[in-house]
């Protein structure tokens, strides 16, 4: 049996998971790259395709994140398994998840995400509201994943 990741400890392998693959789970596989870079394999998926959102695309692109190459997945589309780690944005993609790994050796973890796509008001304001989702996925994954600055950057 594989070692489970616990709090402060980077799994190898991780798939972020919600309702669309296409806001919330992109956003944090991209943030996890770019705090990892080359320590842990990300991917992520939905229970439903959802199409690029350029909303995603504008506030990814404030901390260094290209995500215009993204094409939304489900759960079937994924060709991989073997992650050491599912975590899970929205209650549908959280009973998915257990479904599809009630067989596996496979930790899944529920992190209750605001859906972004739900904010009304003028374009800045729903900037405001995909920013505090970035800013959110970015601080519970620093925590989760025990990052720590590289020396000098």
């Amino acid at each position: 049996m594989r070692a489970v990741a616990r709090p402060g400890q980077a799994p190898g392998a991780v798939l972020f998971a919600c309702g669309m693959n296409a806001v919330r789970s992109p956003m944090a596989a991209a943030l996890t790259r770019l705090l990892f870079p080359q320590r842990i394999y990300v991917k992520s998926c939905g229970v439903r395709e959802g199409e690029p959102d350029p909303f995603v695309d504008a506030v990814m692109q404030e901390v260094g994140c290209d995500l215009a190459r993204h094409r939304p997945k489900t759960f079937e589309q994924l060709d991989e398994s073997g992650f050491d780690l599912v975590i899970t944005l929205a209650p549908e993609a959280h009973h998915k998840a257990l479904e599809m790994t009630r067989t596996e050796a496979v930790e899944v973890e529920y992190w209750p995400t605001p859906d972004p796509t739900l904010a009304t008001g003028s374009r800045e304001q729903i900037l405001s509201s995909y920013r505090e989702v970035r800013d959110l996925l970015q601080t519970r994954i620093k925590k989760r994943f025990g990052w720590t600055p590289t020396p000098g950057g």
